[in-house]
């Protein structure tokens, strides 16, 4: 059996995208490991990605398109296998009626990071619908809160060199969970321990991070602004504010200043539910350490004031003055470092793109069921599974039943929104096709080439694009550019080029060196390149130019809570990448069934032990679990992993079924952490998972394997 090693990308929604070794034997991958030589990701494969074999060789893939017979939302039962040209007319077809109907904008795309892929996930599909005239995706659901206050503070979402985090003497984990989501900083992160660095995590969980930290420090959710703004105020009366650096380098220091003035310690310590002590040490451990690293997480902007209080951290090391030094700064996402600009390759000048409304991909459930005015009748869904991770689950759901809503997925496996399609069209995985990464986490870009064979008839998202552009009828050359013109088009006005890529995989291409500062002088991407501590901007949307507080909604409603006493937020876990392997059996295994984590005061309160079956619910709707007993989390707060499937959980309903459609402060973004719910028993025969109506056997689920530990331990951490 002849057998080759070829390297390529991880594809998956992580700030890390590792560089792997790729092993093939007749068409087949066979084997898989990290590349030992990439500097950042240093030869380790995270615990989800260990196993991504198992999702590319899986029996589940999908090989052949499908046409929906049934009623929606029952399962494959519903469809029947047909060929491509079938199923491409049908789509054609129903996009087309849907424009002839209510005009183009009635057509939604509906996309995000399935892949992280710039060919695959970025540009023929966006292409195709900008030429449409279809209404603009606003892709929200992540970071949209995030990069609203990072355009506004720093420009972009750029901050200090992620591999010069070994020069911290304190780091800040705030609101990130490394070990569970960015797991090759960690390496780094302990290279500068080992010289003396502190280490604070501030999170409302004992994650596995915080449990591995030299302090862990658990505020209410919603509160981070809060405590940023103490923190501040500490600084600045202990004389560590670097005033020479603000006056340089920032706009708006005085008005900061000024309204630090109403946020001692105490006050930000009692809106955070914390000893003030705690918030005192902390401030001045961050007054008298250089350089400090703040690395935010993602987490913490799912809430009602997240654009405020990424703006605060934000605005901290501003304030003593932290991006002199290598090492020192904030850090969200090293996106907008990349030179890669996208838009200019789904719009390019010699193809028509008419003007269009933007949706909000987070609002989809409100949409769907009335709130889009022309109507969405037809949904076109790649790289994303709505049915289970967008908010607001029984809404949504209600509005992919729709009978005059046209609905197109293309898929690799049967997810929870295949359930609703009216065509399924089968996509192919990483190794079978070409695609191009940049990452939000460090600043290597990566090109990965297809080497394997794809399943039966699947096709990569954008051959399948192309049919269908075929098929409506549009025969522009800028639609028919093949997967390799498109990274060739992506890669123009960068350092690199397309044959540099294919001979070294992957080429650091941001121009900020390992090691660097890169903003000690200033030069942050505002238009006078100051940072702004004050935005005047903000104000016409109605927010304050200021970082201040902006409570979270249902979080602080006292009247809501007599009714639903408990917050409820959804980390990511260990073994899921959002909804991408739920379906694993491996992956189920290691993650066990749906659970909700109590404080030991709230589950005796409701007389509950751990393993009891119970019903999480609020006004929304309501999902089945087991308890998990844990001090994990504070008294009044509880949590569980996101990602499960409905179709594969108790009740075929998800954490989703509780969480409300309602927009973040800035950007847009979904407030997933801002829940509020109960907790009541169910007998225990509830939690068996009846399996889906499918034509043929689906793999096991969450519930159909045994329960795991609550703590989850650590694998595949790279040696420091």
């Amino acid at each position: 059996m002849a057998r080759s090693t070829h390297p390529g990308a991880c594809p998956l929604d992580c700030p890390d995208t590792c560089v792997w070794q790729l092993t093939v034997a007749d068409g087949r991958a066979v084997a898989l490991r990290g590349d030992r030589d990439h500097p950042f990701t240093r030869g380790a494969l995270c615990g989800k990605v260990n196993r991504y074999l198992d999702a590319v060789n899986g029996p589940d893939r999908l090989t052949t398109p499908y046409v929906r017979t049934g009623p929606k939302g029952v399962g494959r039962v519903s469809y029947r296998p047909a060929s491509w040209a079938e199923a491409i007319a049908r789509a054609a077809t129903g996009l087309r009626a849907s424009i002839d109907r209510h005009g183009p904008e009635s057509v939604l795309p509906y996309y995000f990071a399935g892949t992280m892929g710039h060919v695959q996930g970025w540009t023929m599909g966006p292409r195709l619908f900008a030429h449409l005239g279809a209404s603009r995706l606003d892709t929200t659901i992540c970071t949209g809160a995030a990069q609203a206050a990072l355009r506004s503070i720093y420009g972009g979402s750029i901050g200090f060199e992620p591999e010069s985090i070994v020069d911290a003497r304190l780091i800040v984990l705030w609101g990130a969970n490394p070990l569970a989501t960015n797991l090759h900083l960690w390496p780094f992160i302990q290279q500068a321990r080992e010289r003396g660095a502190y280490l604070v995590t501030i999170d409302p969980l004992r994650t596995d991070s915080a449990a591995r930290s030299d302090q862990h420090v658990a505020p209410l959710p919603g509160t981070d602004a809060a405590l940023a703004l103490g923190l501040m105020r500490h600084v600045l009366d202990a004389g560590a504010a670097d005033e020479e650096w603000l006056a340089a380098h920032t706009v708006g220091w005085p008005e900061l200043a000024a309204r630090l003035g109403e946020w001692p310690v105490e006050r930000a310590a009692a809106a955070c539910g914390l000893p003030v002590g705690v918030v005192r040490d902390l401030g001045t451990r961050i007054a008298t350490t250089r350089p400090t690293a703040v690395r935010v997480g993602l987490g913490l902007q799912r809430h009602h004031g997240a654009g405020q209080a990424i703006r605060a951290i934000c605005a901290l090391p501003l304030v003593t003055g932290d991006f002199r030094y290598p090492g020192g700064g904030a850090l969200v996402s090293t996106s907008g470092h990349h030179p890669i600009d996208e838009e200019r390759v789904v719009r390019p000048p010699d193809l028509p793109a008419p003007p269009a409304r933007s949706v909000n991909m987070s609002r989809l459930a409100a949409v769907l069921t009335g709130e889009a005015d022309p109507p969405v009748t037809s949904l076109v869904v790649f790289n994303a599974n709505p049915a289970a991770t967008a908010p607001d689950q029984n809404r949504l759901l209600a509005g992919l039943r729709r009978d005059d809503l046209h609905t197109v997925v293309l898929e690799q496996r049967w997810t929870d929104t295949c359930d609703y399609a009216d065509v399924v069209l089968p996509a192919t995985m990483q190794p079978e096709h070409l695609d191009l990464h940049s990452s939000y986490g460090h600043h290597y870009t990566t090109l990965n080439l297809p080497v394997t064979e794809a399943p039966g008839e699947a096709l990569p998202n954008t051959e399948i694009f192309r049919r269908l552009a075929a098929a409506l009828g549009i025969d522009h050359p800028r639609l028919r550019d093949s997967d390799e013109e498109l990274a060739r088009q992506l890669l123009r006005g960068t350092p690199v080029s397309f044959e540099e890529l294919r001979e070294r995989t992957y080429v650091r291409i941001t121009g900020v060196a390992v090691g660097s500062a890169p903003y000690a002088h200033g030069g942050f991407r505002t238009p006078g390149g100051r940072a702004r501590l004050h935005d005047p901007s903000l104000a016409r949307l109605g927010v304050d130019p200021l970082p201040g507080h902006t409570p979270p909604v249902e979080a602080t409603d006292r009247e809501l809570a007599r009714r639903f006493p408990l917050v409820l937020v959804a980390p990511a876990g260990r073994f899921l990448m959002n909804s991408t392997f739920a379906s694993l059996p491996w992956h189920a295994r290691r993650t066990g069934p749906p659970r909700v984590h109590l404080h030991p005061d709230d589950a005796a309160a409701r007389g509950l032990a751990d393993g009891d079956a119970v019903r999480v619910r609020n006004d929304r709707g309501a999902f089945l679990a087991a308890v998990a007993v844990d001090d994990a989390t504070r008294p009044g707060l509880a949590f569980t992993y996101k990602a499960y499937w409905a179709r594969l959980s108790p009740g075929r309903a998800t954490v989703n079924a509780v969480t409300a459609v309602r927009d973040t402060d800035l950007g847009g973004a979904p407030t997933f952490h801002d829940c509020r719910v109960e907790v009541e028993p169910v007998p225990a025969e509830l939690l068996t998972v009846e399996p889906p109506r499918d034509a043929e056997p689906a793999p096991r689920g969450p519930a159909d394997v045994p329960a795991r530990p609550v703590a989850q331990p650590v694998e595949s951490v790279p040696a420091g």
